[in-house]
């Protein structure tokens, strides 16, 4: 880390940063930073207002003028002063119109600079090549990455301009020195890790090419004198100058005193032990705009065994932070390894920098522990023993990152005992013997929205919060990619965040915006593609179709046209290169800015495409209709049973359970793909799998989704049955008027088109709307899978019961039932059954009601659903309830098993009132209590939005509940749910229920004789 634990210290070779008493300061956005150095770097000047304006701002000064400069310098003096130290005393001192930085208790790296770079530079021109290469050595360890990272405007571009010159005089030195001490080897590794800015540099490549001459490479000394010449010629129009070409002159010439001077000259490396040496630190800057890893961090920094190498892994997909995080970390414990921090780049995935083979690894490390270049083995077993043997006396620190593999690590494990290594890798390393793992995830959005704030500044963020909150989401938690949005933000002031927003409003315009300067997210994630075996590679691109944002091994199976243990094995293995998540055991997701690029990789090849997209939505379409009342078969148009991997309805059913919010987005994605046939298919599949779930409000959104394309799908019967679906669906959520409307559209459409499939179930649900209407004046839920039981009353306002129009609502109904019983559609007489039985309680014709309820249950019985069957089941024991109660106890127990095993929740709530109600008037009323408590529990599980009579029930239930307590002497008990009951939002919407909480409530505070 740094810092004198005496002084303010400031470190300006990399990223700004300060300490005061050892401890790390805030610095604040990047402005106030620039603001900063622009003060700092005057080595105690004054500075005028208007300079510091143009050395900040430059050609673009801030509106609002000078007065800026306070708002930015005030902040400073609050974070870098001691507490209480008055302005008069402060650090940054101000006049009229000017500003000065005191250095007088300011300790600077570029103090240590030029005391240890100039001290290096007299030792080399003293003729201690040595010497000098270690000190210069030292010196250049002071950078800790470009100069003044991230700082704008003119004055932090002049600065950096100087600083980066400065340490490119220190490495010229260093490596001639190498290069004079026949180091050739040291020198060409030192040169391998230089920027690829310096490819015009002619000093660099005299160096090179001595350093190759010198270890017998004439063929590539030549060969890279001849890429310059061309590169010269080709991008500036000049020649190599005459340094350069008196370099390759000698080469020609073989001309070794030119070279490599004269055995005289150089000096002759007796080989030593190693000696007592300062420890090395190798560690990066500490960037200071780590947000939101306290965890990972506490993981990184606990303590470990004092008798045994401790290695810990990092893994994470590309851009979430691994290096900053790790890093970090190492600043944190430095302090607890006496012998020194090394870090070394695997280059894992670079383009343009290959993988360092282990014995170039070996050979820097050795080197940065004191090892001379010319007692350093060449053979890897030679170098993997001379490393443990080096190391094993030694309390390290190594940082390993951007592993490949396992193989690349383990060489590379030092020996002493209470060493620690931190590896990061985008791949799950589970051949690391490691004590600890951290898998880094993304950020949550109130940490994304700190972080984009800490870039960009809280000034714009603020100013605009609900673009923030947009471009945070776009960045689904990356934070590489909120770097870069953050970026061009930085380096566009006329931009406003909402503008970003818009220009990353689709896939193409999310990933080319998240783009800058050499740093890319769509190119890192590119690079983990390009890694991937084939297979793999082929398994990636399809999963960016599938049609939801969570999925299980069953989608890419079919999308693949592999068997379920392969799809695993190949998802297994993107989890394990972190392009794929697993939330849970058996469900995988992509990252929503990884899932982008995907679906880019798999549109680049429609071939392929194409047949996945269907497979995953023909996936979908056989889990609903075998889930689904009708069955696989029962569906007159569209495709036929595919012999899915679905055993039975059940298994159907958990599974589309699972998919659980997702199910109407399969839907839009089927839209957007122009798959509109499935798009209908599914969204009437889905139908009775939603309202058996009570999951209205998620059912209508599926069918609305798909309606408007209904007319452009080749199958005509879409129209007419999705505006079946429609008003069975709105009948349930008790909105009578649409739901007439669309049953109404679906009985012209289907008689227009010839559909008697669609015009019979339109016919069943006007006529139980028709007849069950006029008798309640539709204020209950009515029509097919009616919650109308016997007992219930009709609702606020209802209407006397009409004979004609009930009359005529069984006229309907029936005409319904015979044309289902024509094209033999047991469900739907099954349906129509059920409602007319209903109609003709409610005229109190029992017997025919039975008969009804009876046929409605033979039919359930063949269609074999447990929900078919249980509503049949359920009608009957209505009736039996008031004609036989003690069977009807024993029958409504079995059959809210039934209920339950379907999932069908309103209707399991429906049958334990029912249920409660008969032990009641059996007796048994703590049997009674306990049923009530179960229904009140399981009539939580739908919502208010799903369900119309939700505050109604309750206050039925709390009624029924309270009426049993009392029952049972239970005054207070019973008191409490009367309360509740009256206190449901909206009770006297209800006279009955709300009636019997009144009168229940008076009730109990009269003294109950029980016995």
């Amino acid at each position: 880390m740094g810092g004198n634990s005496q002084r303010l210290r400031i470190e300006v070779l990399g990223p700004l940063r300060a300490w005061r008493d050892g401890e790390p300061l805030a610095l604040g956005p990047v402005r106030r930073q620039t603001v900063l150095a622009a003060l700092l770097l005057r080595e105690g000047a004054v500075v005028s207002h208007e300079h510091l304006l143009d050395g900040v701002w430059g050609a673009d000064p801030p509106a609002s003028g000078t007065k800026v400069l306070a708002s930015h310098v005030n902040p400073l003096r609050r974070t870098l002063d001691r507490a209480g130290t008055r302005h008069t005393e402060s650090v940054i001192r101000s006049g009229k119109g000017w500003y000065r930085f005191v250095l007088d208790d300011v300790r600077l790296d570029l103090t240590d600079l030029a005391e240890v770079g100039d001290r290096a530079l007299r030792t080399k021109a003293s003729g201690d090549l040595a010497g000098g290469a270690g000190q210069l050595t030292d010196a250049l360890a002071l950078f800790q990455g470009e100069p003044l990272a991230h700082l704008s405007g003119p004055f932090a571009a002049a600065e950096r301009e100087r600083l980066l010159e400065r340490r490119r005089t220190l490495r010229l030195a260093r490596l001639s020195c190498l290069v004079d001490l026949g180091r050739y080897g040291d020198a060409l590794d030192d040169l391998a890790r230089l920027p690829g800015s310096d490819r015009y540099d002619e000093s660099m490549l005299a160096l090179r090419m001595r350093a190759l001459y010198g270890c017998e490479r004439q063929a590539e000394a030549l060969h890279a004198y001849e890429d310059m010449r061309r590169r010269l010629a080709d991008e500036l129009g000049v020649d190599p100058g005459e340094e350069l070409r008196r370099v390759y002159e000698a080469v020609l010439r073989q001309d070794d005193g030119t070279l490599l001077g004269s055995t005289a000259d150089r000096q002759v490396v007796v080989p030593q032990p190693l000696a007592p040496r300062r420890p090395v630190h190798q560690l990066p800057g500490d960037t200071g705009q780590l947000v939101g890893r306290e965890e990972e961090l506490a993981v990184l920094t606990g303590p470990a065994p004092d008798d045994a190498v401790s290695v810990v892994a990092v893994d994470g997909p590309a851009g979430v932070g691994k290096t900053a995080l790790v890093v970090r970390a190492a600043h944190r414990i430095r302090d607890r390894y006496p012998d020194g921090c090394l870090f070394v780049d695997l280059h894992a995935h670079s383009r343009e920098r290959g993988r360092p083979a282990p014995e170039r690894v070996l050979r820097r490390l050795l080197r940065s522990l004191g090892a001379d270049g010319s007692e350093v083995p060449d053979d890897l077993d030679d170098l993997i023993t001379a490393w443990r043997a080096v190391t094993s006396s030694l309390r390290l620190l190594l940082v390993l990152d951007d592993a490949a593999d396992t193989r690349q690590i383990r060489p590379l494990l030092p020996a002493g005992p209470g060493s620690r290594v931190i590896v990061t890798g985008r791949r799950r390393l589970a051949g690391l013997d490691a004590d600890r793992r951290v898998t880094l995830e993304t950020l949550g959005p109130g940490e994304a929205a700190s972080l984009l704030r800490h870039i960009v500044g809280r000034e714009r963020t603020d100013q605009e919060p609900e673009a923030t909150r947009e471009l945070v989401r776009l960045c689904a938690g990356l934070p590489l990619a909120l770097r870069i949005a953050g970026t061009r933000l930085q380096t566009r002031p006329a931009w406003t965040l909402a503008y970003l927003v818009e220009r990353m409003a689709d896939d193409e315009g999310r990933l080319g915006e998240l783009s800058a300067g050499d740093r890319s997210v769509e190119a890192a994630f590119r690079l983990s593609y390009d890694q991937l075996p084939p297979e793999q590679r082929r398994g990636f691109r399809t999963l960016g179709l599938a049609p939801t944002v969570e999925f299980d091994v069953r989608t890419p199976a079919a999308m693949l046209g592999r068997s379920a243990r392969d799809a695993e094995r190949i998802l297994e293995s993107l989890v394990d290169t972190s392009l794929l998540q697993q939330p849970r055991p058996g469900r995988y997701r992509l990252h929503d800015l990884v899932r982008v690029h995907a679906r880019r990789l798999a549109e680049a090849a429609p071939g392929e495409a194409g047949p996945a997209r269907e497979a995953a939505l023909r996936l979908y379409l056989d889990a609903a209709r075998v889930a689904s009342d009708w069955g696989a078969g029962g569906y007159p148009t569209g495709p036929g049973p595919s012999g899915t991997s679905f055993t039975g309805w059940r298994e159907a059913a958990v599974w589309l359970d699972e998919a659980g919010g997702e199910l109407v987005d399969v839907i839009a994605h089927a839209v957007a793909s122009g798959e509109t046939d499935h798009a209908c298919w599914i969204a009437e599949a889905l139908t009775d799998h939603f309202v058996g779930r009570a999951r209205l409000h998620e059912c209508q959104a599926a069918l609305e989704t798909a309606l408007p394309y209904a007319d452009t799908a080749s199958d005509r019967r879409m129209a007419p049955a999705l505006h079946n679906c429609l008003g069975y669906t709105l009948t349930h959520r008790a909105r009578f008027p649409e739901a007439c409307r669309h049953l109404r559209t679906a009985l012209v459409l289907g008689r227009e088109r010839g559909e008697p499939h669609e015009e019979g179930r339109a016919l069943v649900g006007l006529g139980a709307m028709t007849g069950l209407g006029a008798m309640t004046g539709l204020g209950a839920t009515v029509g097919l899978g009616a919650t109308v039981g016997p007992g219930a009353t009709a609702g606020p306002g209802a209407l006397g019961p009409d004979a004609g129009q009930v009359e005529g609502g069984v006229s309907v109904l029936v005409a319904g039932r015979e044309l289902a019983e024509r094209y033999e559609d047991h469900w739907l007489v099954a349906m129509a059954s059920f409602a007319l039985g209903f109609v003709r309680h409610r005229q109190g014709r029992d017997e025919e009601a039975l008969a009804c309820f009876r046929d409605a249950h033979t039919r359930g019985r063949a269609i074999g659903r447990p929900r078919a069957l249980s509503r049949a089941l359920t009608s009957n024991l209505d009736l039996h309830l008031y004609l036989d109660p003690s069977a009807a106890r024993v029958l409504f127990r079995r059959v809210a098993d039934l209920i339950q095993r379907t999932g069908d929740v309103l209707l399991h709530t429906l049958t334990l009132a029912r249920l409660g109600t008969a032990e009641h008037n059996a007796g048994n009323l703590d049997a009674a209590a306990e049923v009530f408590r179960r229904a009140l529990a399981q009539h939580g599980t739908p919502g208010p939005l799903d369900d119309p009579d939700h505050d109604r029930r309750e206050m039925d239930l709390r009624c029924r509940l309270g009426r049993a307590y009392r029952a049972a002497g239970r005054t207070a008990e019973a008191r409490e749910q009367f309360r509740v009951a009256l206190s449901v939002p909206g009770a006297d919407r209800y006279p009955k229920e709300h009636k019997q909480a009144v009168q229940g409530l008076a009730a109990t505070e009269e003294p109950v004789r029980t016995g």
